[in-house]
């Protein structure tokens, strides 16, 4: 199964539906970054995502996707399937 990884906050609605694709996926581990309340965590956000500060911030194994919209984009491309599959 490949790794997911979420940067989000919890009153993030683009996060609320990106989350609600990949479980359409059928994938149900995603490990959720809560960078609200810390500092560090918006930093390595920051840093992995190229500078990008929105949220979500996702990433596939070790591929950056980027928010929601690129998200629904890659599974409009059918892209996403692909990079879920490793």
């Amino acid at each position: 199964m490949t790794n997911i990884i979420m940067y989000k906050t919890p009153i993030c609605p683009y996060c609320t539906k990106a989350k609600g694709l990949l479980q359409r996926k059928g994938i149900t581990n995603i490990t959720e970054i809560d960078i609200s309340t810390s500092d560090a965590l918006r930093e390595e956000m920051l840093t992995r995502s190229g500078g990008r500060k929105t949220v979500p911030q996702i990433f596939i194994g070790s591929t950056h996707v980027g928010g929601c919209d690129d998200l629904y984009e890659l599974d409009r491309q059918g892209e996403l399937d692909k990079l879920l599959a490793g």
